[in-house]
This record gives C-alpha cells, structure tokens and sequence, in this order.
C-alpha cells in the first residue's frame, strides 16, 4: 500500500524513491511484521488465556510435555496476522503472486484453525480428520499449481541445485508436482512443531533464503548472470518472505523456552503452505529440500517410522517419531534439541545459498 500511496511523490520530493526499491520494503516489512507480534503478544497471549484456548497434549508423548498442557495455543493467527498486515503495507498491490501467496497462506491457516478449534473444543489431540485435512490441502495446492501452470511464460522446468544443464520438463505433471510439494512443506513444518520454537527458527532461516532466491528471481540481469529462472514479478515475494522472517522472529519472543504460547496448526501449517507456495512460484522447488532440510528429516522419521512398525509388527526405528522426540527419550533437554536443530537449519541454509554458484 505505502508504495501505492508514497512512490507517486518521488516528483515533488526525492526522498520517496526509496520506496520503489524492494530491500527497503523487504527490511520495513520484516520490521513491521517483528513489531506487531511484540506489540499485540503479551494481550494475545492473555486473550487466548481467557477464552480457554489452550494446548491438548499426546497421551504417548514425552513426560516432560506433560507440563505443556493448558499452555496457549493457536498463536499461528498472531503470526499469519503479522505477515498478510506487513505484506499488505509494503509490497506492491498490483502483484498477482503477492496476493496468491497470501490467499493460499490465509487458507492453510483455516485448516490449521479448523484443526486446532476442533481439539480445543473436544479437549483431545485428535482434530480434524487425516482425509479431511488433506482434500482441503488439495484444493489450495491445486489452485497454486493451476494458476503457475497457465501463468504467461510458464517454464516447467525444474531447476536441479548444483546441476545447470540438469533441468527435466515436466509438461503437466508440474501441477502434479507443486501440489505435492505444497503439502509437503505445510505438513512436514506441521510435524516439526513439537517442541518450543522448533519449528519458528528453521522457518526464519527458510525465509530469509528464499527472500534473497525471491529478489534474484525478479531480476532479469542476476539470473541472467547465475542462469536461474527468472520469473517477471517474482521479485514482489521478497518483500513477503521479510514478513515472513519478521513475524516468526516477533512470535519466537514467546514461543522460546519455557514457551508462553504455541502456533499450533493455524501457524505450521499456513508457514509450511507459504514456503512450498513460494518455491512453486520462483521456480526453485527442490531448494526447498535443502535449506528446508530439518522439515524433511521430521516427515521422513514418521514414515519411516510408522512403514517400519507395519512391517516388522511393532518394531520401531527411533525412539519415538517425530524425529525431535527420539532424541527427549535419549535424554537430551528441550532446550539442546531445538538449538542444535537451529544450527543444522542455520548450516542448510548457507548450503542453499552456495547453490547459487556452484552449477
């Protein structure tokens, strides 16, 4: 909107240009999206107290999570808030990505919200339905693979990290494949969030990747000059992906341990529908693997964990699934496990950022 209102001035006074510039907005949009977590928390937090609307936790989970029943959930609607109201604010209106990112992000939070209301209400951690779930998945996944399919220009491509001249075509099973990747990612952020700020960390660092991978998409000349996909548009997602990183940093304040509140499934699963949603766009969907490493490695240990116990008749693999709980049972604090998967996020995403250059 500031950009709408302010950039048209940059006649009368100089200093307006600045807007029509996206680090500026990225940067004012990250900050933004930071402040209004800081500033609304602490009263959200107490809102959510008073209503009720608190955590359900597993009958099979840790004992140590035992202490994490009754504890404020569904913060996810603080951070989705954040991040639409910033990218309201800063990006450029006129963007047809900007607004389908932010629709298909508004929707997975619904399901998450659906989700989360259904086993507040019950007071179980069973919510909506697997099959539910995932038709409703289906369909925001499809409309994000659909619109890209018959977007003007559209390469179906896929760009191979470290390999330039390795780029398979696949026709219209590329609506096939975004809708696998969508869900993918939100579900994969959805098991990941287990523990207090598991899942927000990795999820800065996915964003802060993908607003450089955004920004690079947008211009012709730097991906002309590291041959990647340019995607005319795309540039406008940087300045969500800065939203993105400011309102998860803003909900980290409270979500680290001991957390004072949870993002439930209207948070995890909306970021992870985000994430999947901006690669899909910018062409860079197997990156997402990469810097998205500590989500892949999460959903992997469930299924391996539950095709294992099918096959062996109740053998398990880990400890417990998902992966971040075999490691509770080992004796590792909360605290240890989500640092030192802080850092693998961290590393992952330097090794994402190296792709650009080694082809």
């Amino acid at each position: 909107m500031f950009y709408h209102l302010l950039y048209p001035l940059h006649t009368t006074f100089i200093g307006f240009n600045v807007f029509r510039y996206l680090t500026f907005r990225s940067i004012l949009a990250a900050i933004t999206a930071f402040l209004i977590v800081i500033i609304f928390g602490n009263w959200f937090i107490r809102m959510l107290k008073r209503m009720q609307i608190g955590q359900v936790v597993r009958d099979d989970g840790p004992e140590t999570h035992l202490a994490k029943e009754g504890v404020p959930t569904m913060g996810g609607i603080l951070i989705l808030s954040a991040i639409v109201g910033s990218s309201f604010l800063w990006a450029r209106l006129d963007n047809a990505y900007v607004w389908l990112t932010m629709a298909i992000t508004v929707f997975f939070g619904f399901i998450g919200g659906l989700d989360d209301y259904k086993k507040v209400s019950r007071h179980s951690s069973a919510g909506l339905s697997a099959r539910g779930k995932l038709v409703l998945q289906l369909v925001g996944a499809m409309a994000v693979g659909l619109f890209v399919f018959f977007s003007p220009g559209f390469d179906g491509h896929l760009a191979i990290p470290f390999f330039k001249n390795l780029r398979p075509d696949l026709g219209w099973f590329y609506v096939i494949f975004a809708i696998i990747v969508i869900i993918g990612a939100s579900n994969a952020v959805n098991l990941t969030d287990g523990l207090d700020g598991l899942a927000t960390g990795p999820t800065v660092v996915s964003a802060a990747v993908y607003l450089v991978f955004s920004y690079i998409a947008g211009n012709i000349v730097i991906t002309e000059y590291l041959q990647v996909h340019y995607v005319p548009g795309a540039g406008e997602l940087a300045v969500f992906c800065g939203a993105m990183v400011g309102g998860c940093l803003g909900f980290l304040w409270y979500n680290a341990y001991p957390a004072q509140v949870f993002m439930g499934d209207v948070g995890s699963l909306s970021l992870g529908g985000a994430l999947g949603t901006i690669a899909i766009i910018i062409k860079q969907e197997i990156l997402l693997a990469i810097v998205g490493g500590i989500f892949v490695m999460e959903a992997l240990s469930v299924i391996m964990q539950v095709g294992y116990f099918k096959l062996t008749h109740g053998k398990r693999i880990f400890l417990m699934a998902p992966f971040h709980h075999h490691f509770e049972k080992k004796g590792w604090h909360e605290s240890k496990v989500v640092v030192r998967f802080w850092i693998v996020s961290i590393i992952l995403g330097f090794l994402a950022m190296a792709t650009l250059k080694l082809r």
